[in-house]
């Protein structure tokens, strides 16, 4: 840039040029600015997420009008490019005081004689055009008020920074190509490094830039071999080359939008301070911890991979602290591995299949219906709804019979749940559930019975801090992403009854006569855990805590599609397990100490249907014998059941051959946890010489019967020998899609 002197000859000129420069003296607002307010205002087009002990977690571009990086400090800038923009732009920059006169007079001489030149503009008078957009050059160039006023701003500016505070803010705010604004942005997007590994090739092609941000190529390699011989001797400059390397530069053009581990949570935290402060700041903190967050997303990967026969893509995890809510863990989906990787599957809403039980149990409990030694019966139930008959079905062929409360909570059976929930209401349960930190959308009489096996829909981040609500005695606060908060805690569950459920879920040999003494849910430290899978095989948990953290996973398919034989063990506890052991690799974690109002009592069970016992009870509840005088009756008489009977051939003085279980208009609801090749029908009948028919195909012989379910509905018919129908009962399957095993009958 040249200043015409020759045009300010006159004493006239030269009295307006005073006036100019007096102006121009008073006019630049920003003059009063510090270098670390002008530091302190700059705003990247990326934010970046950190963890709470200040390390980056992930970084992710909220701007999207201009591509700007992190502001980057002179010390960290490679000592080719600050040598290659001082030599090309300002030889004097470290002799001048703002403005170089001697540049002045020889582009005012060149100007005279109409001879081409660089210009005298300073690396400090273009900073002054950078700060200042008054004395920024147009399309027609700059005015004479603007040269006039961009050499005082110059001058001022060197009186009020150090030398290497300018050149680190023009680095730091000087337009490169395109979008790029800045050392960090260029570096990154054109040559994919930082800006201290620039080394003299692509220190010489970032000087060339400078001075002209969008030129062709061809231009800009020819600048960029010039800086490369001040850089080097001229005859050891290497340009060879150079015409390819600046060619695939410049055809790069962003760097990814979003880098880290912790997608999910950065675009939580970017909505989240864009309400509360109406624009979101370079850097923003978290509470999660990068070393934790870095193991959940290689272990959610690993187990994936694992399971990638299996028709499973996607799985979130969320980590707990319990005493103050803070998120340690957020991951939203398994990236690379899933086809909707921007789903955040901590927030998605889905099925929560059996983890809502133990608040059934705590809140059955609490009332004082049951305890955990009391009988519940695991036998074929035909619950009358508005929709029909509800039969809720078990893990394997037969009902268990008689169970008590630990073993039916414990083991995760069906029956049980849904004749405790007949004892609590759907309507009583879904507020239990509200005030536990799950608000559900409809009410509990929407969701009926159904509601005990999780037919509701919740977020991963809801159901995990509602187990925290038990790990806290029955006391809930919210979640937090932020450091400084306090949580506010209030009663959700009564704490004996969150104590005893607890204890139920710690407890190995209450889960043993489904998982076993020694499957992956059990750990060398205290922890309670809960595992569950809803309709169709869709989604698979595994939630549970110690005593300082919650851990909360989910597997499925973002998309919703079934998953292939994949149970609460196999999906989503191994990555469970694996997060509890690593977060207590050298921390103890020991039970909780039980509140006031328990009672613990040796228990025992009449008919041996289970082991002697040391048991918890509400004070007042407890009970050292459990035991039935007589078998039960069926809880629905026949009357009931809407059963459709066909006259028979049988003579007079026999019973009728007829169907007896189950009733016509029975509705089957299927929990995906029971394994396809364990999960069947029962039939019986009375009669001799019979045949089983299922929509007209033969399917077995004699008074009993089994049936692997399929979804649809289905009439089920009762023939002699001769195909002669003797009875016809008509049932529905509802949502489960199962894979039928080689050999298998449908």
């Amino acid at each position: 840039m040249m200043i015409p002197l020759t045009r300010f000859t006159s004493p006239l000129k030269r009295a307006g040029f005073a006036l100019l420069l007096i102006a121009s003296c008073a006019r630049p607002a920003w003059a009063t600015a510090t270098f670390d307010e002008v530091k302190r205002e700059f705003r990247p087009s990326d934010t970046l997420i950190l963890d709470r002990n200040g390390e980056v977690l992930q970084r992710l571009r909220t701007d999207a009008t201009v591509r700007r990086g992190q502001w980057v400090a002179l010390a960290d800038i490679s000592p080719a490019l600050r040598t290659a923009l001082v030599l090309s732009e300002d030889k004097r920059f470290y002799e001048h005081s703002g403005v170089d006169w001697r540049a002045v007079s020889s582009a005012a001489w060149a100007n005279l004689w109409n001879t081409k030149t660089r210009g005298a503009s300073t690396l400090s008078m273009q900073l002054a055009g950078l700060l200042d957009e008054d004395w920024r050059a147009s399309n027609n160039g700059r005015s004479i008020t603007q040269k006039f006023g961009q050499t005082v701003s110059a001058q001022v500016l060197e009186r009020r920074w150090r030398k290497d505070q300018i050149l680190e803010a023009y680095l730091n705010l000087v337009p490169f190509r395109g979008e790029l604004v800045g050392i960090d942005a260029l570096s990154r997007t054109l040559f994919g490094k930082a800006a201290h590994g620039l080394d003299e090739r692509e220190a010489a092609v970032a000087a060339a830039l400078v001075r002209a941000p969008n030129a062709k190529v061809a231009q800009v390699t020819q600048r960029a071999c010039g800086v490369l011989k001040t850089l080097q001797a001229p005859a050891k400059a290497d340009c060879d080359g150079l015409d390819l390397f600046a060619s695939a530069a410049l055809q790069r053009k962003a760097f990814d939008a979003s880098e880290g581990v912790a997608p999910h949570l950065a675009r939580q935290l970017v909505r989240g301070s864009a309400v509360i402060n109406k624009s979101t700041p370079a850097t923003l903190a978290s509470t999660l911890s990068a070393p934790l967050q870095r193991f959940a997303v290689q272990t959610l990967s690993q187990q994936l991979r694992e399971l990638s026969g299996r028709h499973v893509e996607d799985g979130a995890i969320v980590v707990l602290d319990n005493a103050t809510g803070e998120v340690l863990a957020w991951v939203g989906s398994s990236g690379d591995l899933s086809a909707a990787a921007e789903v955040d599957g901590v927030l998605a809403q889905r099925q929560p299949g059996s983890t809502l039980k133990p608040f059934l149990y705590a809140q059955a409990i609490a009332e004082r219906r049951i305890t955990a030694g009391s009988l519940l019966e695991d036998s074929s139930s035909q619950i009358q709804t508005a929709g029909g008959l509800y039969i809720p079905q078990n893990y394997d062929r037969q009902f268990k019979g008689l169970v008590s409360a630990r073993t039916a909570l414990g083991a995760s059976f069906n029956v049980p749940a849904v004749r405790t929930l007949v004892m609590v209401s759907p309507d009583a349960f879904h507020k239990q559930l509200k005030a536990a930190g799950l608000p559900l959308k409809e009410s509990g009489d929407y969701y009926g019975y159904s509601l005990a096996l999780g037919s509701a829909e919740v977020s991963l981040l809801a159901l995990t801090n509602s187990y925290r609500t038990l790990a806290n005695g029955g006391r809930y606060s919210a979640t937090s992403l932020s450091r400084n908060a306090k949580p506010v805690f209030t009663p959700a569950i009564d704490a004996r009854a969150a104590f005893i459920v607890t204890d139920i879920m710690a407890d190995p040999l209450a889960r043993a006569r489904t998982f076993g003494t020694d499957s992956i849910l059990a750990t060398r430290f205290w922890t309670a855990v809960k595992t569950g899978t809803s309709k169709d095989m869709r989604d698979n948990w595994a939630v549970g805590y110690s005593q300082r953290y919650t851990v909360g996973v989910w597997v499925g398919n973002a998309s919703g599609a079934p998953m292939w034989d994949v149970s609460g063990t196999s999906g989503a506890a191994p990555i469970w397990a694996a997060l509890m052991n690593h977060l207590h690799q050298r921390e103890p974690s020991r039970a909780p100490a039980p509140p006031a109002g328990l009672v613990q009592l040796r228990t025992g069970f009449g008919h041996q249907l289970e082991a002697t016992r040391m048991e918890w009870f509400i004070q007042g509840t407890e009970q050292a014998l459990f035991a039935i005088n007589s078998e039960a009756g069926s809880a629905y008489p026949e009357s009931a059941t809407g059963t459709k009977r066909l006259k028979n051939g049988n003579q007079e003085g026999h019973q009728p051959a007829r169907i007896t279980a189950p009733a016509s208009g029975t509705i089957i609801a299927l929990d995906p946890d029971i394994p396809p090749n364990r999960q069947r029908l029962n039939f019986s009948a009375q009669g001799s010489g019979l045949r089983w028919l299922m929509d007209g195909k033969e399917f077995a012989r004699g008074t009993q019967a089994q049936w692997l379910p399929w979804p649809g509905r289905h009439v089920v018919q009762l023939s002699d020998v001769h195909g002669k129908v003797l009875d016809e009962i008509r049932l529905e399957v509802r949502g489960a899609g199962l894979k039928v095993t080689q050999g298998a009958a449908r």
